[in-house]
């Protein structure tokens, strides 16, 4: 069973990579590459339905930055409902806002070391 970048999320997934944030703009520019870690990345990235910021199929790691849009209650309950369904597929979700991103890169990359770490056990 295909769960990964089915077809018709093509233009989606193309869609969000030309129109990301600042926020998973200066994340990508830290994932991209294998640059973290020796893991490789991937944006825009499909997994059954849904598409996702950031993923590490090789980890199974999904790295998600959310904007002002995500504390709306509608949609946070559609990300928590999503999330259950990703992590039900084996893969771990971590969160990030816009604002930690880009005003604490650093510390964003270090969590994310880390979960690579705690995966690697």
């Amino acid at each position: 069973m295909e769960i990964f970048n089915k077809s018709y999320l093509k233009e989606t997934r193309k869609n969000l990579r030309n129109n990301c944030t600042v926020a998973e703009h200066i994340l990508w520019i830290f994932l991209k590459g294998k640059s973290l870690g020796g893991c490789k990345f991937r944006r825009q990235y499909s997994i059954g339905n849904f598409v996702v910021d950031f993923c590490c199929p090789r980890k199974k790691l999904i790295i998600e930055v959310d904007g002002s849009v995500h504390d709306d209650l509608e949609v946070a309950e559609y990300d928590y409902e999503r999330q259950k369904i990703i992590e039900g597929l084996g893969f771990k979700v971590v969160r990030f806002t816009n604002e930690e991103v880009i005003k604490n890169t650093e510390t964003v990359l270090e969590k994310i070391k880390q979960v690579l770490i705690q995966l690697t056990k």
